[in-house]
């Protein structure tokens, strides 16, 4: 039996190079030179006795029992992780590094009116953000990367607790002369499917616009910008079509000089749910729901 048991720093250099494909980038995510991971790596696998990649100018190839040894490295971070989280969660509450992704539909919105008052009252707390769309938050969380994800259900996360945050209601944007006559609240049936602009693929606000609206040949005809809201709202202004917007993108002002009116979705499931996830028992978990309850919107 090998006496040898792989460094935490050479698993975290195996699991970027993976997760980056180039050994300048995997380098850069993990703070090193790229000379320091590049031998890092060849001294894991000279110990092990094994080649793990497969190395040439134009391509970074992992070998089967490379990609095996990835999957089993990224547990072996998860639970160095908790080892580290369980003994920060013994110390003071929400104090230390925190590191949190956020999806790109909330963070613009909800965190300038949030992080001032968590810096006065938490100043212990070294918040770390990422931006994220769902799916790479989602993955981020599972492989370590991220202690938490606020982003908005439903949205399939895996095995995770949660703590909801606040409901965010959907809204029609139009130019302000487009419909003459606008209801109060506008049905999908009002919606011209060859002029909805959407978000591109894993954005979970484009599902939760679809879903919400009901109507199939939506899906087949919106077009996919791809984005940020705040494109969206440009290209509407300028009558290339309607999108969908959340209420917390209206309330922080995104409409402000622009010619483009809003209306609240009349439909059954036209509200998105912001919430705070983690991995499940997490050692951290009453830190977070503390976190959340920090974030929490106000309720009117």
């Amino acid at each position: 039996m090998s006496t040898y048991l792989p460094t935490i720093k050479q698993l975290q250099y195996l699991v970027s190079l993976h997760e980056h494909g180039h050994f300048g980038r995997a380098a850069e995510a993990c703070f090193v030179s790229q000379s320091t991971l590049s031998a890092g790596l060849r001294e894991l696998e000279s110990l092990l006795g094994v080649m793990l990649v497969e190395r040439s100018r134009r391509v970074v190839r992992f070998t089967p029992l490379g990609n095996a040894v990835v999957a089993k490295a990224h547990r072996l971070l998860r639970e160095a992780e908790e080892l580290s989280d369980l003994v920060q969660a013994a110390g003071q509450p929400l104090a230390g590094e925190l590191r949190m992704s956020v999806i790109p539909t909330i963070a613009p919105f909800l965190l300038p009116r949030m992080l001032p008052r968590l810096r006065r009252e938490r100043p212990a707390l070294k918040l770390f953000l990422r931006e994220e769309t769902s799916s790479a938050a989602i993955e981020s969380l599972h492989h370590g990367r991220a202690d938490c994800v606020l982003l908005a259900l439903p949205f399939a996360t895996g095995e995770v607790d949660s703590e909801h945050i606040a409901d965010d209601r959907l809204f029609v944007a139009f130019p302000e002369d487009e419909p003459r006559d606008p209801p109060d609240m506008i049905p999908p049936s009002m919606i011209d499917e060859g002029r909805l602009l959407l978000l591109e693929d894993g954005h979970c606000l484009r599902e939760h616009a679809l879903a919400a609206c009901n109507r199939p040949e939506l899906r087949a005809s919106a077009t996919m910008i791809g984005t940020s809201l705040h494109t969206l709202v440009q290209m509407v202004d300028n009558g290339l079509g309607v999108t969908m917007l959340p209420q917390m993108a209206l309330d922080a002002g995104i409409l402000n000089d622009t010619q483009v009116v809003a209306r609240p979705l009349k439909a059954l499931n036209a509200t998105r749910e912001i919430a705070l996830v983690w991995r499940k028992n997490s050692p951290r978990s009453d830190e977070f729901r503390m976190l959340a309850q920090e974030l929490r919107v106000p309720q009117d």
